[in-house]
């Protein structure tokens, strides 16, 4: 029997989740025509893990990783979200551990998570 990292099961939960609050807030931002971004915040930030910029006031979307451990890292230091249809080719890589995982878009296509592409941003 092959038993799976419990660190890969949690971060692969967490690329998951990231990637569907980073459509949400796409989906968002095109149909407000705002710009919005995703940014993480800096280690030991007490207010957040990541900020959603630019969405309106109502829009609750969560700021913290489910497992306090989880880091990312952005080329650039920030997601562009919208409001235009097309985007640039955006990477994020997350990190758990030992344990790396990217959540990328080619800007036309939806944020999923891949397997790491090469070294950190």
């Amino acid at each position: 029997f092959a038993l799976r990292d419990p660190a890969s099961t949690r971060l692969e939960r967490e690329a998951q989740r990231l990637a569907a609050l980073l459509e949400i807030a796409r989906a968002e931002s095109r149909a407000t025509g705002v710009p919005a971004l995703w940014m993480p915040t800096p280690a030991g930030d007490p207010a957040a893990a990541f900020r959603f910029v630019g969405l309106r006031a109502g829009s609750r979307l969560p700021e913290e990783w489910l497992d306090d451990g989880v880091r990312a890292e952005v080329a650039g230091g920030r997601v562009v979200l919208g409001p235009d249809a097309i985007l640039p080719p955006q990477r994020i890589v997350l990190a758990l551990g030992e344990q790396r995982l990217e959540i990328a878009s080619d800007g036309l296509g939806a944020f999923a998570a891949i397997a790491p592409q090469g070294p950190a941003p």
